[in-house]
């Protein structure tokens, strides 16, 4: 029987051990980092986002936002707190967003949620000593799906100056056939309205791709269908290719300032080419 490819327990031989690394590292970032925590970007329950500063005077810093992965059905900004590490160390404010949850919560209420989320940030992150004119985005698998939405036409312009987007989902048809069909149920519709790869962006945003070596395929050609259709587009695109990287450990380097995922983060953030 053939394994399925989207599901990477299957395929990351220490999931657990790696996803335990990366919320342990993450309670350790909100202990010793200073935070904002769970402040209101909407009415609802899940519409909250952390804020977490470098050390130095909070005035005109540039913003980074956070949008965490699990296949739109699991984990919370909480979990991915350690992202900030790398954010603030690049000087910048980090803002880690939450979102609701499928199949609770369909797809259309998640993608409203982060772009109102980022509508937020745009209009309060000065309160904080963050300037929205510098303001870059980042997200990790379904994250990185999300983050798509953030810089797209429908925004133009999107107030994104640039994104990562690391190891994303940017066609949703294949997900109707994988393990997923039974735990999030997507539906022609939604596949329909939320595919990146069908929609256009805004040609102003500069967009690092970047997928692990240990991937399993869909992640690599979807990253490298993603790139061509941005491309044409007119987008300043890359793609970057992580050297020993799988979907998980990939996401986990995100935080450690000096790994290949987290070093293209910070660059994005101090917008270095």
């Amino acid at each position: 029987m053939e394994i399925d490819p989207f599901r990477i327990r299957d395929h990351v031989a220490h999931f657990d051990s790696i996803v335990s690394d990366i919320v342990q590292a993450s309670e350790s970032t909100r202990e010793t980092l200073s935070m904002s925590g769970n402040v209101a970007y909407g009415d609802g329950p899940s519409e909250t986002l952390d804020i977490f500063y470098p050390e130095r005077t909070r005035k005109n810093l540039p913003v980074h936002m956070f949008i965490h992965g699990g296949y739109w059905r699991m984990f919370s900004k909480r979990d991915y707190s350690c992202v900030a590490n790398t954010v603030t160390q690049a000087g910048a404010i980090a803002v880690i967003i939450d979102y609701a949850l499928m199949p609770a919560h369909r797809m259309e209420v998640l993608v409203d949620q982060v772009t109102r989320a980022k509508r937020w940030v745009i209009g309060q992150i000065a309160e904080y000593g963050g300037d929205p004119s510098t303001l870059t985005v980042s997200g990790h698998s379904a994250g990185a799906h999300l983050a798509s939405f953030l810089f797209h036409e429908s925004t133009v312009p999107s107030s994104v100056k640039g994104a990562f987007l690391l190891g994303g989902l940017y066609d949703l048809a294949p997900l109707q056939r994988s393990f997923l069909r039974d735990e999030i149920a997507l539906t022609d519709e939604e596949v329909a309205r939320f595919t990146p790869l069908s929609h256009h962006h805004d040609p102003h945003c500069r967009v690092i791709l970047a997928v692990g070596a240990e991937e399993t395929h869909p992640f690599h050609a979807q990253s490298n269908a993603f790139l061509s259709t941005l491309r044409e587009q007119g987008l300043p695109a890359f793609l970057r290719v992580v050297a020993g990287r799988n979907h998980m450990d990939s996401v986990r380097d995100l935080g450690v300032l000096g790994s290949e995922a987290g070093d293209l983060l910070a660059r994005l953030v101090t917008g270095e080419p």
